[in-house]
């Protein structure tokens, strides 16, 4: 009543046998991604854009990568009076250089040189004694005044405030 034709092992052959076109499947799909590695490798290391005429003028990029003499102007020594509740009154005396970029900017912030003090001026007698007792305190003027400087100037550029007197009594 058994037949030898009905055995488990004939059913497991046939499921472990390998498909046909297991080994294209893979080629197929990792070709492009192997492409792609291929290409950005190339691309980054600078060899693809070389091939393709995209390389840039070395010549340029020098020049372009060279940074311009900056220009400073000196400006007068200030004197405020600082605000604060006790009755003994401080005083701040800046002396201060702006920097800026061309050598004709320069002739344009001395005809501006009364709005800036005036500008300067205003600031500092709003500041107390306590907001500049710190490294913070003087990053913070020279960022409120290079500010003030760029509004009192426009449409000169100013790059930087630099302080070469800074006393607070």
């Amino acid at each position: 009543m058994s037949s030898k034709t009905d055995t488990p092992k004939d059913e497991t052959t046939e499921d472990t046998a390998p498909k046909p076109g297991g080994k294209k499947k893979l080629i197929l799909m990792a070709a492009p991604v192997l492409l792609i590695a291929l290409g950005a490798g190339l691309w980054f290391s600078g060899i693809l854009p070389g091939l393709l005429g995209m390389k840039h003028d070395e010549h340029h990029e020098a020049e372009a990568g060279k940074p311009a003499i900056p220009v400073f102007v000196d400006l007068p020594d200030m004197i405020a009076n600082l605000a604060g509740p006790s009755s003994k009154p401080s005083y701040i005396k800046l002396q201060a250089r702006l920097e800026v970029s061309r050598q004709e900017d320069v002739e344009k912030i001395k005809l501006a040189m009364p709005r800036l003090q005036d500008m300067f001026q205003t600031y500092l007698r709003e500041m107390r004694p306590e907001e500049l007792r710190n490294s913070i305190g003087t990053y913070r003027l020279r960022e409120e005044l290079l500010g003030r400087a760029n509004v009192a100037v426009a449409p000169v550029k100013v790059h930087d405030v630099l302080f070469t007197q800074l006393l607070i009594q």
